[in-house]
């Protein structure tokens, strides 16, 4: 509650502490929270390490393990936080995929709008690339936070954080459209009323729905690429980059709590600044 956290962050901690009490049940002589020292923790790094586990899940339980013990400090349940200096495993920041714009032009042309999901899942890529949002953003986007006249929408993102996000003139058409001459016709189901993206039966939509028609549209065009939902956000904020935005606002739009998570994409500019040397330059 204090946090704000999502349902989901709530559950992936619980997780991590239920990994740490199986441990503690499995050692000799059984561990409890007000007696595990850094040393344990250090062995429980190395038994999550035997589960196989990736170096990123690693981290995040790590993550959830920390979180846990500044809690039990702050309650006087423990005199002192023997995971304060516990080190994460190093992990190699892979960068992320990207759609090219013509890619994404041509995702967005295929789609046949003369059906009534067609206007919609157009609306739906608009606003994916258009504001670079999280899926989980855009199935939870509601009409009252919409200022299309002045060109501006209101996101809820992590940790019930509020921001605003510019929207551009394309995707501002193609909610209109959806909005107004399709949604109009959907009886929507009592407690959905508003949202702005339904299915044909006035429900929400699922994020793994959107997965769907992202990924039937990649092959319909012919993109062999592994996308998602998520590549329309990298794209969004790399085309940005690529095109001299500042890093700050990008991180703002993005809704990035830090600025480090959002400096990815300089390191995306340096690659596409190394192929354009390489494609254009005389001596490459």
């Amino acid at each position: 509650m204090e946090r704000s956290l999502s349902d989901n962050s709530i559950e992936a901690y619980s997780r991590d502490i239920e990994k740490l009490y199986q441990f503690s049940d499995s050692q000799p002589v059984k561990l409890y929270p007000e007696t595990i020292t850094l040393t344990s923790l250090r062995l429980f790094i190395v038994w999550v390490n035997e589960l196989g586990m990736i170096p990123s899940s690693q981290a995040r339980i790590l993550s959830g393990i920390k979180s846990f013990y500044k809690y039990l400090l702050m309650e006087d349940i423990i005199k002192s936080d023997p995971s304060e200096l516990l080190e994460s495993p190093k992990i190699q920041r892979k960068l992320p995929d990207t759609l090219s714009y013509e890619d994404i032009n041509k995702m967005i042309d295929s789609i046949d709008v003369s059906k009534p999901e067609g206007g919609r899942n157009r609306a739906i890529l608009e606003v994916l690339y258009g504001c670079g949002l999280r899926v989980s953003e855009l199935t939870e986007l509601k009409l009252s936070n919409l200022y299309l006249d002045i060109e501006f929408i209101k996101v809820t993102g992590k940790g019930s954080k509020e921001r605003l996000v510019p929207i551009g003139g394309s995707a501002v058409k193609a909610l209109k459209i959806w909005i107004e001459n399709i949604r109009v016709h959907i009886p929507v189901k009592k407690g959905e009323e508003d949202l702005v993206f339904l299915n044909r039966r006035g429900s929400r939509l699922s994020r793994v729905y959107i997965f769907m028609v992202i990924k039937q549209l990649a092959q319909l065009t012919g993109i062999n690429k592994t996308i998602s939902p998520h590549t329309f956000r990298h794209s969004f904020a790399t085309h940005l980059v690529e095109g001299g935005a500042d890093l700050r606002a990008v991180q703002e739009m993005l809704g990035h709590e830090s600025i480090t998570t959002t400096e990815i994409y300089t390191h995306l500019d340096r690659e596409y600044l190394k192929g354009t040397i390489i494609q254009y330059h005389p001596r490459s």
